[in-house]
Formats: C-alpha cells, structure tokens, sequence
C-alpha cells in the first residue's frame, strides 16, 4: 500500500508539470496572432532538408522542377533554394538531438521548408530512441494544420484534409507516466485554441475554394471529452461560415467505407484531430494510388513545411534500388509550396502535367523495380512535359 501512495503522488506531481506546461503554451497560442504575408516579402527563403534513406533522392528531383517552375524567381533572388545540413539521422544520433539546436537556429531563418522523410528510430535499430524529428519541427514552428489532398477521379474523389498537428495523443507522446511495472498511462490533450485554429482554416479553405461542406471526423461516442470538444469547437467555429454544411463521421466507418459514394457523399473538405488524422489520410493516400502520390503541407501562422508522407523506405535502400523511388509525392509538395508563397498558377501547371503523366499519357510509370523508371527519368519527363504546356 505505501508503495501505491509513493507510486500515486510521483504520477500526480508529474500530471501537474504536464498540465503548468499546456497553460503556458495555451497563452502562447493567444498571442500567435500574425500571419505572414508572402505578397510583402522582399525575398523567400525555402529551406531544403533532404532527409534520410530515398530521400536526398526524391529531393533531388523536386528541386529540379522547383527551378523549373520558379526559374524567373529564383533568378531575380526573389526566391532562394537554401539547402540545410544536419537533419540527417547519423547527425542526429551523433549529437543525441533529433532537431539540433544549430540546425534549427538555420531553419527557422527560412520563411518555408520542403522536407524529404526522416528516420524515426524504432525499438531494434542501431539508432538511440530519439522521438520524431517531424514532431519536433511541426512544435518548434507551430504548425498546427497539416493538409493533405487526395483526388480519386474515377470515385469523383476530391477531398482536402485538414489534421489537427500538434495535440492529441502525440503532444505528450514521449510524455506518459509508468505508475508502476503493472500501470503505464498516455494522455490525449484537446484545447479550445487548438481546436478552434485548425477548424478556422478548414473553413477558411473551404470558403475561398468554394466548397460547400467540412465533415469532422472523431471517435467522440466513446471518447467523450477531448473529441466532444473538438466537434464542439468545430460547430462554433462553423458558425461564422452560415454558408457551409457540417458533417460527423466516425473515425472506424471513415476507414471502412470512405470509397462508399453513399457513406461519403458530401464530403469535401474533412477536419480531424492529430491521430485520426494520421491514420486517415494513409487509408485515403493508399486508395490514391500509394502513400508515395501523396503530399503534406504543414502550415503555421509564420512558418509553412511541405513533406512527403511516406518513410525513408529502408528496403529499398538495402536492395539497392534507391533511385527507383517515386520522387510524385515530394513533387506535389513543392507544388503545394508554390501555391502557399503565392504561385498558384505554377501549380495549376505542375498539376495538369502530373495528371498527363501519371494517369493519361502515361509513357513513363515509376515502380520502385528495376522494370520501372528511375526517380530520374520520370522527373525529365515530367519536366519535359511541362515545357510543352508552358
């Protein structure tokens, strides 16, 4: 019984240090006021992190239609590519941080990142446990939204995800309390601001896109607080936008039945908290064709980082076949980065010639085989594909 108590009062001065932290951070929030406004910018900085495994390879290839569609920028200096050493997970490891204090000094110098994957070490690999570099960057610069499209155009799919990217299950991931061998406990933190900043840019996109509908997805029948309250702080928000319907989906019938026309119809832009929205949107990217078509934008107020949303792909690198990775998911990346810092129309062009390759001429199909093309040679004819549009 005396070592219960002992047990009960450490978790209970831990639980305490967690919620001081979210107090602060939730003032923090209220003061995170201003936008930045790229149209005003002398000059943009992109910062590039290559990554690890596939993915100095995969950035290779984004870079280069990046200079393609930003040459005239790119060359006034209006827009610089500024590659930033030090993400790679040897460093990492080395300096047992997985975002370097001096590396992310040079990072937020710069007004957008595209980032290629990182290496998470897991329980088995000859990596120290170090916790996600992703987190850590998405905390660090406060990019709350991570949006991801998925298009399915033979399902009439065409959906903007808006995940929740800072709280959750994953602010206090590395956080839990071991009560005791027998007892571990992990939290779920939900808060109004948090909930209430990613609802307003869900609408915000949907008014400015004309869309007509935000369906919130939650597992809020049975976790009845953090998700009650996140559907609460979406209605609220939901009220400014008279002209946009809402909608509920469970996040398991989300997963089941998203390709039913009957259980999705409506849906356009889709709004969910930190995990669901992990899972959901690899579900979704799968039906797309593979996580390697899909692309993730993570947008704060200040700062903005495009991502692919696949992993380092480790047995691909270890049968040699790197260069047969698919580099679509980080070229849409670099497309959803144009759009961000104010070259729509860039995009729109990256987007029609992507739809030329990959579903209508289709002269070229990456399938990370040695049968397939290379990274390489896809990219030449995409770029030589946009050179006849333009």
């Amino acid at each position: 019984m005396e070592a219960n108590m002992k047990s009960i009062k450490a978790a209970q001065e831990k639980f305490g240090e967690l919620i001081q932290s979210e107090f602060e951070r939730i003032e923090r929030m209220k003061a995170d006021q201003e936008v930045t406004d790229f149209s005003k910018l002398d000059k943009i900085v992109v910062g590039v992190l290559p990554g690890d495994g596939i993915g100095p390879i995969i950035m290779k290839e984004a870079l280069k239609v990046l200079n393609n569609l930003l040459a005239p920028e790119i060359a006034s200096g209006h827009v610089e590519l500024r590659v930033i050493e030090g993400m790679t997970i040897e460093n990492r490891a080395a300096k047992l941080q997985s975002l370097p204090d001096d590396v992310f000094e040079e990072i937020k110098k710069c007004n957008v990142i595209i980032k290629g994957p990182m290496v998470t070490p897991r329980a088995g690999e000859p990596w120290p446990n170090l916790v996600s570099a992703n987190s850590l960057l998405r905390r660090g610069l406060e990019l709350f939204a991570a949006v991801r499209p998925i298009r399915i155009p033979d399902k009439n799919i065409d959906w903007t995800f808006f995940r929740e990217n800072i709280e959750g299950e994953y602010i206090w991931g590395n956080k839990g309390i071991q009560v005791n061998d027998d007892l571990a406990v992990d939290f779920k933190v939900q808060t109004a601001q948090g909930s209430e900043r990613i609802a307003r840019a869900a609408f915000e996109y949907a008014r400015k896109n004309g869309k007509k509908n935000v369906t919130v997805v939650t597992k809020a029948n049975i976790v009845k607080l953090a998700d009650g309250n996140f559907i609460k702080a979406v209605r609220k928000v939901g009220e400014e936008y008279p002209e946009i319907e809402i909608q509920e989906r469970l996040v398991d019938a989300m997963c089941a039945k998203m390709l039913d026309p009957e259980f999705n119809k409506g849906i356009e832009v889709i709004v969910l908290p930190n995990l669901y929205g992990d899972i959901v949107t690899d579900v979704a990217a799968e039906h797309q064709g593979g996580l390697g078509t899909a692309s993730s934008s993570n947008i704060g107020n200040k700062y903005a980082m495009f991502e692919a949303i696949h992993g380092t792909a480790p047995f691909l690198m270890s049968h040699g076949r790197g260069n047969y990775a698919d580099p679509c998911s980080l070229i849409r990346a670099a497309g959803m980065l144009m759009a961000h810092i104010g070259y729509g129309d860039r995009k729109e062009i990256l987007d029609k010639a992507l739809d030329i390759c990959t579903i209508t001429e289709k002269k070229l199909v990456v399938t990370t085989d040695v049968d397939g093309a290379t990274a390489a040679e896809f990219t030449d004819y995409l770029i030589d594909t946009i050179n006849r549009m333009k």
